[in-house]
């Protein structure tokens, strides 16, 4: 039996994806007059890929009337030519899920493959390295971005501004004169199950806010997230070092290696859909 996470999108949001698509009915499939032929469609893998959002395709056929399983549950490892799912019914359920369930499968699976990417090159530096995915997705895809970093391995940066304490040069213009010292235990002291995490843009910065849980040191290259941890590292800190801004696949070896055990990227969030193959057969017959 395959394990599988389930939708995270809601019936209700499914169907809207599918009046997206379909808003006044399949005038093709409705005009050549196939609507009740019966007939299967499957997906496949064109190239390889890290599956994700397949459990939301199915769902979505599945609410057009189609009967739908699953072959390779999200976070599947799925060569070329996996077979990913497959759907069987009437004509007009199969064309009515056919593009909304692909297009969300192939963009899932793009992001889910580059997260699962830069983790693989991540841990060869460490193999404790984690890999977060930023907020920084097409609004309101929020929840299915969450799933593809995820199923490639990595966790989420945040989720939003509600969960997470995460302190920007934008928020220090309105703090005043209170030490960086003073402001970490301020916010112990008000939110003692959160770990502070504050973003800093040079060595200065970061030894300032040397008591914060996690340092989060922008767009700094690798050998000035070394001299930062060498520094930490001289004071007795044991702040977590993460590197954020530029990382990707190619360079998440390096950061690790100059220290940086966390790595926030936004690149998943921009990376190319893969490519899912679609399959469809006739029964030539009604139902």
């Amino acid at each position: 039996m395959i394990a599988m996470t389930p939708p995270v999108l809601s019936d209700h949001e499914l169907h809207r994806l599918l009046a997206e698509d379909v808003p006044f009915g399949d005038l093709t499939t409705d005009s050549l007059g196939i609507a009740a032929r019966s007939g299967k469609i499957r997906f496949f893998a064109r190239d390889p890929m890290l599956v994700c959002g397949v459990e939301e395709a199915v769902r979505l056929f599945e609410l057009c009337g189609a009967q739908a399983k699953i072959h390779a549950a999200s976070g599947s490892d799925a060569p070329t030519e996996t077979l990913l799912l497959e759907a069987s019914g009437r004509a007009d359920a199969l064309h009515r899920g056919w593009k909304t369930a692909q297009t969300l499968m192939e963009w899932c699976s793009g992001i889910a493959t580059s997260a699962a990417a830069i983790v693989a090159a991540a841990r060869l530096g460490h193999p404790n390295a984690m890999v977060a995915g930023t907020r920084k997705n097409v609004p309101g895809t929020r929840r299915l971005a969450a799933k593809a970093f995820r199923a490639g391995g990595a966790v989420m940066h945040r989720i939003g501004l509600s969960e997470s304490i995460l302190i920007f040069a934008e928020h220090r213009l309105f703090i005043g004169q209170e030490r960086p010292a003073e402001t970490v235990a301020r916010l112990h002291r008000q939110c003692p199950e959160k770990r502070v995490v504050v973003e800093v843009a040079n060595l200065e910065e970061a030894l300032a806010w040397a008591d914060a849980d996690v340092l989060q040191l922008e767009k700094f290259p690798p050998p000035a997230v070394a001299e930062v941890v060498a520094a930490l590292a001289a004071l007795g800190s044991t702040t977590l070092v993460a590197a954020a801004g530029g990382i990707h696949a190619r360079n998440a070896e390096e950061y690790v290696r100059a220290g940086a055990r966390l790595l926030v990227t936004t690149a998943p969030h921009l990376a190319q859909p893969r490519d899912v193959q679609v399959r469809f057969e006739s029964f030539n017959s009604q139902i």
